[in-house]
């Protein structure tokens, strides 16, 4: 019997062994560098690191308004995402029902999350082009020229622009997800609620609505960390311009480390990110439970 419970620890050990060292090493280690560094003002160059205690977190949000800048910008993205979610979760109830065609449009609607976000960026890039680009040329066609716009130099719709392009990307990726939330549904709670008389607006609120409710915080969830990390559209349309009126935290983050060889600072931003992303997940959290008491 110890024989066999030796044998058994041994093979657990022997699997947990290699995902806890690379656990370590990837994550734990550079987490815990990350926090270090954001304490000192190294320059990513000399081996002298000076500990400057919160001097680096201080100026970040008092010394600099590009910061809050980059925060508003987040912001937008996060909100019209936001806005976007029942929609998509309508757009997936409408693929769930019977109609022609319907994995067809399931995988049009997904293609776009499965395409390179850099082929994306630039794609969209050339359709927002003030020369001959696609936008303007149908805003011409369809005879309206006084919408014409300099879509990606415009301070003022810029960042409309950006959301647009990340919205088209990950919105796919959204419908699919409740897509399988709808699955999941009894279809039982239908058919009571048809005997009952409910029509389609009860049954979407009072069954679908419940019955996706994991998929929306998972869904919520990536939206807060989605906004707060968006990269790749805003570097490679925009390079975070004009001036840094599209710029993002991530893109700002990385301007103060690799341009302004500021890595302690640029550590702090880093650890600042992860704070706002742990904070709201647990207000979203508390939120969705808070609900779920008062249903009770």
């Amino acid at each position: 019997m110890k024989t066999m419970s030796m044998q058994r620890n041994i093979l657990l050990f022997s699997f947990l062994f290699i995902p806890v060292v690379l656990l370590l090493m990837f994550v734990l280690y550079p987490l815990t560098e990350l926090m270090r560094l954001s304490f000192t003002d190294w320059n990513g160059v000399d081996a002298q690191q000076t500990y400057t205690g919160f001097d680096n977190y201080i100026k970040m949000f008092t010394d600099s308004s590009d910061v809050w800048l980059s925060l508003r910008n987040n912001g937008i993205y996060f909100i019209f995402h936001l806005i976007m979610i029942p929609l998509e979760l309508m757009i997936a109830v409408l693929l769930d029902s019977k109609i022609r065609a319907s994995k067809f449009f399931k995988t049009f609607i997904f293609m776009p999350y499965i395409i390179n976000g850099v082929a994306i960026s630039y794609m969209f890039a050339f359709f927002y082009s003030p020369i001959n680009g696609g936008l303007n040329g149908i805003l011409e066609v369809f005879g309206m020229e006084t919408l014409i716009r300099n879509w990606l130099t415009d301070e003022s719709i810029v960042n409309l622009s950006l959301v647009f392009v990340s919205i088209w990307r990950f919105s796919g990726f959204h419908i699919i997800l409740f897509l399988a939330g709808l699955q999941s549904i009894p279809q039982d709670q239908f058919e009571a609620a048809k005997i009952d008389g409910a029509n389609n607006i009860q049954n979407f609120w009072y069954i679908i609505v419940p019955g996706v409710k994991k998929v929306l915080e998972v869904i919520l969830f990536l939206n807060v960390v989605g906004a707060l990390q968006v990269f790749d559209i805003p570097y490679i349309m925009t390079q975070g311009g004009p001036g840094h009126a599209s710029s993002t935290f991530t893109l700002y983050t990385l301007e103060t480390a690799f341009k302004f060889n500021s890595f302690g600072m640029a550590s702090a931003m880093g650890v600042t990110m992860l704070i706002l992303i742990i904070v709201l997940n647990g207000v979203q959290n508390k939120v969705f439970n808070l609900k779920g008491v008062d249903e009770e």
